[in-house]
């Protein structure tokens, strides 16, 4: 019998009960909220001063929140790449990056699922949030991390109180290992649980009523998982579903060239990414071989209208000290909007008659030794 409530899908299109704890499909791929209806701006609570004011946008709205107070992040104009930007300066979020608009939604999901304790894969942003709100929500965390993950963001994950372990080798070598023991611990991991994402998308939410309910014409986003492109399709298709806006956004991509499946294979055409060999990069956040959801990243940046560039490692300091003589103080894997932007204009998919937002997904805090290494260079 249904419930009325909305259903978590898998890639063969079976669909599963949104009020389990789930994190992937029976077929192993991974799992997404069907698309939700949208809300108008009616329904926002404007007097809650945090993100959870567009919970009625969520696929589970009741749900009793984890918050440390997460979203509600500045919207910041500057001029870059010879372009008026709007600068979505995500450090502002309690543990400092984006990632805590997904972990708040995804921690209080479980906590209300009863899950008593997590396994977290991460780089560093992704793993110090779930240690935060696993600590808000009195869940016990186990983080594993690449060893050479920056410092500050291991500090941050213990002294919430979780357990974290570095793995050697890559960031694919971690989610690998995570893999293998999740079926020891349940595995919130923000590349995969599906609440994650709906918590995302809330930055859609968020730019709509920043730019006086209006989209932009477009979103420009680093990625590695993906999280951040997928969550902006979700939010901007749920606005223009409830007729709140007319179009929605095109989303520019960028990964540093080092390390850029999703870029490959979309400039190829091909539907997912190719297992290849990358080298290590100084945009640590996106540094993903082989992204959960590429095959969702690549059709939502496609059916937006949207495209993807590929930023030189030798593009990354000047673009980080930029930012930071205007005094946004963004770690390297965020800064790589910058020389995407230009990149983006000369190739015709900017104008200076676009309304552009540019995300900068963490703060140069979370990355003191790579921030430290830019003054050396």
């Amino acid at each position: 019998m249904s419930t009325g409530k909305p259903e978590l899908i898998d890639r063969t299109g079976r669909r599963y009960p949104i009020d389990e704890p789930r994190w992937c499909g029976d077929d192993g791929s991974p799992l997404l909220v069907e698309p939700l209806p949208g809300i108008t701006r009616e329904r926002i609570d404007s007097g809650v001063r945090s993100q959870w004011r567009y919970a009625a946008a969520l696929a589970l709205p009741d749900t009793p929140a984890v918050s440390l107070g997460e979203g509600l992040t500045p919207l910041l104009h500057r001029r870059l790449a010879g372009l008026d930007v709007a600068v979505k300066a995500e450090s502002a979020n309690p543990t400092a990056s984006f990632k805590d608009r997904g972990t708040s939604v995804m921690i209080s999901t479980l906590r209300a699922q009863g899950v008593p304790a997590v396994l977290e894969d991460s780089s560093g942003n992704g793993g110090s949030s779930v240690a935060a709100y696993c600590a808000a929500a009195g869940i016990d965390a186990q983080i594993l991390a690449p060893e050479a993950t920056s410092p500050a963001k291991i500090l941050q994950s213990r002294i919430h109180g979780a357990s974290v372990e570095l793995v050697p080798g890559s960031r694919q070598d971690t989610a690998d290992e995570a893999l293998r023991r999740s079926a020891e611990r349940f595995y919130a991991s923000h590349n995969w649980h599906p609440h994650f994402l709906d918590g995302i998308k809330l930055i859609a939410y968020e730019i709509w009523e920043d730019l006086g309910f209006t989209a932009p014409s477009a979103v420009v986003v680093p990625a590695g998982a993906g999280s951040l492109v997928l969550g902006c399709a979700a939010g901007f298709g749920e606005l223009h579903r409830a007729g709140e806006i007319d179009r929605v956004p095109r989303l520019l991509v960028s990964q540093p060239e080092r390390c850029s499946p999703l870029v490959r294979a979309f400039d190829s055409g091909a539907d997912g990414v190719e297992p290849a060999e990358w080298a290590p990069t100084l945009a640590e956040g996106t540094s993903i071989a082989h992204p959960v959801r590429d095959q969702e990243v690549l059709r939502a940046i496609r059916a937006s209208g949207g495209a993807m560039t590929a930023v030189p490692e030798e593009e990354l300091r000047p673009a980080t000290l930029a930012l930071a003589r205007t005094g946004l103080y963004a770690e390297p894997t965020s800064a790589q909007v910058v020389p995407a932007l230009e990149r983006f204009a000369r190739d015709g998919h900017l104008t200076g008659d676009d309304v552009v937002v540019a995300v900068l997904t963490g703060s140069g805090l979370k990355a003191s030794t790579a921030m430290a290494r830019l003054l050396d260079d």
